[in-house]
């Protein structure tokens, strides 16, 4: 395994730091994937506390002859920049799918690249968006879809909430049910409202509804649904960010008869892929403070997939 730094964006007004990792002694140009992060502000391991699932898919994937590209969000480094630069107009575009569509003509340019075996892997809502990339320019070889879900954004965030008001804390249970009440207040009539009139109102800080709007045109399955590209879909059991019995479960029944998609669920994994600890919301930091790593079950699965397609 070979680890080489370079630059997403080198140039333009947001360059990030990025990890070209390659397989050790590779005859000839290799397959790749370039890695979309979940939501919020990810450094180029998607470090979540102890956990680095995106490093340990990197370097797993590298022992399998696969080459892989991740690199830090532009909200990790350029967060501030961009809330000024785009107001209450930022979408997930500039959040996210600029500079995945970047990292994909770097790998094209790169002679140790097959440049035809090309992948997107997203994780959470990197696997949203996965399908919308290839779609938009990214013109991939194949989707990994990790914890992804067939559900807008906004379903996600009150669907979270009132989990977070089920669970055992009886004051953060109120609190919680309140918050889930004043955003399902926000969020009705989402789609009636102008791209103007969506941008005024905010969601929380300078995120405006503009975000959830400008996203949720479209599913992740509704792209999967207009494209016959190999796609892997996999799901921890004891996820509870995105779950199993829900998402999972309406990936399949939305997909259903298509002989393109490949599904794996792992009983035991949960929304990093690690073997799971808790199966509680409000015990989130606790499940990922705790040092644990991607296993093999799961890397060779992904591996299987890019050399099988």
């Amino acid at each position: 395994m070979y680890r080489e730094k370079t630059v997403i964006g080198q140039g333009t007004e947001y360059p990030l730091n990025g990890m070209l990792t390659l397989p050790d002694g590779a005859a000839g140009p290799v397959p790749a994937v370039v890695m979309v992060h979940g939501s919020g502000a990810s450094n180029m391991d998607e470090k979540v506390l102890r956990l680095t699932p995106f490093r340990d898919l990197a370097d797993g994937l590298a022992a399998y002859g696969i080459a892989s590209l991740r690199y830090d969000k532009r909200t990790f480094v350029h967060g501030r920049k961009m809330m000024k630069a785009n107001a209450s107009g930022m979408s997930v575009k500039e959040e996210t799918i600029d500079d995945v569509l970047l990292a994909l003509a770097m790998l094209r340019n790169d002679r140790r690249i097959d440049s035809s075996n090309i992948f997107i892997l997203g994780h959470s809502m990197g696997a949203m968006l996965a399908p919308r990339i290839d779609a938009e320019g990214g013109n991939v070889k194949g989707l990994i879809l990790m914890a992804g879900t067939p559900h807008r954004l906004e379903e996600i965030v009150l669907r979270q909430l009132e989990q977070s008001r089920k669970g055992n804390n009886p004051v953060l249970g109120l609190v919680t049910g309140l918050e889930g009440k004043y955003f399902a207040k926000k969020f009705k009539g989402l789609y009636d409202l102008s791209d103007e009139e969506a941008k005024k109102k905010k969601f929380a800080g300078n995120i405006s509804l503009y975000y959830f709007k400008e996203m949720g045109q479209k599913t992740a399955a509704d792209y999967l649904l207009e494209s016959s590209k190999a796609v892997l879909i996999m799901q921890g059991g004891r996820d509870f960010q995105v779950l199993a019995d829900d998402d999972f479960k309406a990936f399949r029944e939305i997909l259903a008869g298509r002989d393109n998609i490949t599904y794996k669920l792992y009983p035991d994994l949960n929304h990093c892929f690690v073997t799971a600890i808790y199966d509680d919301i409000l015990k989130a930091s606790k499940e990922y403070g705790v040092e644990r790593h991607i296993g093999e079950e799961v890397i060779s699965d992904i591996a299987e997939f890019i050399h099988d397609h």
